[in-house]
């Protein structure tokens, strides 16, 4: 299995879409990366040289940010949200969705399971 970025990436598939395995690259950069390292969208993992893999993990390396590098900045940034105390922050902390969508329905999940309230039944005023 071919290695890149310390991911192993799938060997069947084409390197196109074997790229996106790696965390923080999707289907613009991965066409991006094998634009600039001049290698053929179309052939398959499996049938990359060794120059052709340098060149994708130099790429990567020198351009990008990705796996654990880009997971902690994500982190970082949510981390700082909430210790400012803004809005979003509070979003994070409390677990509810934080970009306007409307949580009266739908919501699950960032809300999780369903937890049922008892409430009243049949009182009559």
């Amino acid at each position: 299995m071919p290695r890149i970025a310390g991911v192993d990436i799938p060997e069947n598939k084409k390197i196109r879409y074997a790229l996106r395995y790696i965390y923080g690259i999707g289907p613009q950069f991965a066409d991006e990366i094998l634009k600039d390292a001049s290698v053929d969208p179309d052939l398959r993992a499996k049938d990359l040289d060794d120059q052709q893999l340098s060149a994708i993990a130099t790429y990567i390396d020198a351009n990008l940010i990705v796996e654990g590098a880009l997971r902690r900045q994500t982190q970082q940034h949510i981390q700082r949200l909430r210790d400012i105390r803004s809005y979003r922050g509070d979003r994070h902390r409390r677990g509810l969705p934080v970009r306007g969508q409307r949580t009266r329905c739908n919501a699950r999940t960032r809300k999780g399971k369903k937890k049922t309230v008892a409430g009243k039944k049949g009182v009559k005023g």
